[in-house]
Parts: C-alpha cells; structure tokens; sequence
C-alpha cells in the first residue's frame, strides 16, 4: 500500500465517527416515528401526543438534512475529491471540500450527490408524511423549509460551477492556502 493510499484510508475512517453519529441521530429518528404511528393509531391525544408528534416531525426533518449531506459526502469521495473531516463531533458540517486539491468535475458531483439525496428524503417524506398529524405537518414545514434554503443557496452556486465560473470559497471548503477549520470553525454551538 503506498503512503498515499495509507493516508486515503486514515482520513476515511476519520468519518466514521459522523456516521456511528448520524446512526444514532437516524435511529432515534426511527424511534420516534414508531411511537408517533402507536399514538396515532391509538387515537392517544393530549399534550404528550403533540410533543412527540413535533419533534418527530422535526426529527425526520434533521435525517433528511443529514441524508441531503451524507449525499454530498458520497458524490465528492465517489469522484476522488479530497474531502477533510472537522475536528469536533458536533460539528454543523460533515466534511470540508479542499479546492485546492479537487476539481470542477469533483466539485459538481459533490453537488449533485446531495441533491440526488435531498430528493431520496423528499420521496420518503411524501410517502410517510400525512397533514392530519403534528408529525407530518412538523416535518413538512421544517425538510420542506430545509430543502427551500438548499435550492435557494446551493443550487446557484452549482449552476455557476457548471457554467464554467470558479469553484467557490467559503466555510465549507478549505482551499490551497487554508488548514482544515478548527473545533471552532467548525461546531454548531
């Protein structure tokens, strides 16, 4: 195995704790709808059954937002890009894109693979979202409010790329003179 090679996989596994993260996240996610469909089934209503029917819902809307970005994660390592994890776990962001070091073809199907996931997620949520519940309506207002912003920030910026204009900078990426984000940088609190 070549150094390269070595470090490629290192960095690899550097992701696996984002994973085993976003696993739990998932399956709690899971969870909760199974609690929520007993409830609605049971006709159980009440204050308790509004809670856990919103934060069901809002908690389907976060699986989808980590989906939408594990999307991204599979199209830029699938294509070769270099990709470097955060420092800290609970970190907003799943990976930085290097721009130094990948390239526009690299960098669209980066884009693209979270795209293809935010309509997975989108598929999924009109096939178990219902708007007679709080889950359904919940998840509704904030995957749908999720993906306007996607289309609204991402999309543009992948349609100049395609159009020939350069890879941007920005907070997600780390270019030629940059290091990876610090923990700072990086956390979502």
């Amino acid at each position: 195995m070549t150094v390269r090679e070595t470090r490629d996989r290192t960095r690899l596994r550097a992701f696996g704790r984002f994973a085993a993260r976003d696993l739990v996240l998932v399956s709690l996610s899971a969870a909760l709808v199974a609690w929520d469909r007993a409830l609605i089934a049971s006709k159980a209503g009440g204050p308790a059954a509004v809670a856990i029917g919103v934060l069901t819902g809002v908690s389907f809307a976060l699986s989808s937002f980590l989906l939408h970005e594990w999307g991204h994660w599979l199209g830029a390592v699938g294509s070769g890009a270099l990709v470097h994890p955060p420092k800290a776990i609970t970190s907003f962001f799943l990976f930085f894109f290097d721009t130094g070091k990948s390239n526009r073809r690299q960098f669209l199907a980066m884009s693209y693979g979270g795209y293809a996931a935010t309509l997975l997620a989108l598929a999924l949520l009109l096939s178990w979202a219902r708007l007679d519940t709080w889950s359904g309506r919940t998840a509704l207002l904030f995957a749908g409010l999720g993906m306007a912003i996607t289309a609204a920030l991402e999309v543009p910026t992948t349609w100049k790329v395609a159009r020939g204009q350069p890879i941007p900078g920005g907070i997600a990426f780390v270019g030629p003179d940059d290091s990876a984000p610090s923990a700072a940088d990086t956390s979502a609190s």
